[in-house]
Parts: structure tokens; C-alpha cells; sequence
């Protein structure tokens, strides 16, 4: 089956990337659930960024963020996007391609609820992406809405998830003499079957 056992061994991409992750968290000194995420704006032209992924479901990714900032309006415009989760300690990385789904319901207001109340408060004073007139203005918006909705904000209702239903999983792992090993598991679409492939480095 194309060899890819010892760390790359499993039937689930899921699954590895669950086990990669937990590695990475014994290893990595931050943020060891960062990534690169990348989008394309509507006349093209790709946007990358910095994200923390949340959540890996069965068949999902997941993260969260303000939904008029630009990644949300080019996720929402593209239905499509790209990341790659690398890890320097541990010399792998995971690029993933898929389809964009929104997470605006129980669960988003489950992992709202779980964000510290400064977070929580952060997500309603800040327009993200709009442009700001200062520190000290943002500040005070935050005083503000403190003041208005106390210490138990509800979710706002222009903030919440995205699922990354992938077509393409690749699992990388750095190689001697830069002869790295690459598996990509790929299908056509979300409900279809996995064909698994090792890659030139």
C-alpha cells in the first residue's frame, strides 16, 4: 500500500493528523496548532495567514474567526482554501485543500464559551481586518463593550467557524540529503474514497 507506515501508518488521514498533532504538542514550544491558512480574494489573488486550527473532526477541519474580516469574505466568496500545519521540532509538516463550510451553530457557541473572557470580549470590539485609528481606540472599545455586555458576552453573531472538508491531504517528513518522504492522500470529493500515493520530494 504504497509503504507508508512507521509515523505515516493508518487508513484515516484523520487520524494521523490527530497523532501528528499530539506530538507536535510534546515538542513544539508554541502554538503547535498554528496554520498557514491560504485564500484567494475575488480576483485572484491569494492571501495567507496565520490561524489556530481547533478542532480535527472525523472529516473536518476546524477554526474560527470574525466573519467580515477578509479570509471570512474570500472563504465565502471561494468556498475553497489551503493550509499547511508545519512543525520545525519535529522537521514534518501537513498541507491540506479542500471545501469551505461554515460552523455557526451549537458547536461554535461551545468553543466561544470556552475562550477566556478577554478573548470573548476581544472578539466583539475588534472590526477585524477594517483599518484602525489607534491602540488607544481599540482599547477603549473594548472598555466599552465590557461595560455593555458584563462577563458573560454571548457569541456574536459575525463571529464563528469554518470546516475544511479536505480533497487532498499530503503528510510530509523531512529526509537526508533532502530525499523527504511525501504521501498525498487524495479524492474527489468529500464522500468519496482516499487513493493514497507516495510523492517525489
Amino acid at each position: 500500500m504504497n509503504e507508508h507506515n512507521g509515523i505515516f501508518a493508518g487508513a484515516d488521514p484523520f487520524e494521523i493528523a490527530v497523532r501528528w498533532l499530539a506530538e507536535a504538542e510534546k515538542t513544539e514550544p508554541n502554538d503547535p496548532n498554528a496554520i498557514a491558512l491560504a485564500t484567494v480574494d475575488p480576483d485572484g489573488l491569494p492571501n495567507a495567514r496565520m490561524v489556530l486550527l481547533k478542532d480535527i473532526e472525523k472529516d473536518a477541519f476546524v477554526f474560527y474567526t470574525n466573519y467580515h474580516s477578509a479570509k471570512a469574505q474570500e472563504l465565502d466568496s471561494a468556498h475553497k482554501a489551503a493550509f499547511v500545519m508545519h512543525w520545525k521540532s519535529l522537521r514534518r509538516q501537513i498541507r491540506v485543500r479542500g471545501i469551505i463550510t461554515k460552523e455557526d451553530g451549537p458547536q461554535a457557541d461551545e468553543y466561544y464559551a470556552s475562550r477566556s473572557l478577554k478573548s470573548r470580549l476581544g472578539a466583539w470590539a475588534s472590526r477585524q481586518s477594517q483599518p484602525l485609528e489607534s491602540r488607544a481606540s481599540l482599547m477603549a472599545e473594548v472598555a466599552k463593550v465590557t461595560a455593555k455586555l458584563g462577563t458573560n458576552p454571548p457569541r456574536p453573531e459575525f463571529w464563528g467557524g469554518y470546516r475544511v472538508s479536505p480533497v487532498e491531504v499530503e503528510f510530509w517528513a523531512d529526509g537526508a540529503f533532502r530525499l523527504h518522504d511525501r504521501f498525498q492522500w487524495k479524492r474527489h470529493s468529500a464522500d468519496s474514497d482516499w487513493q493514497v500515493q507516495r510523492l517525489n520530494p
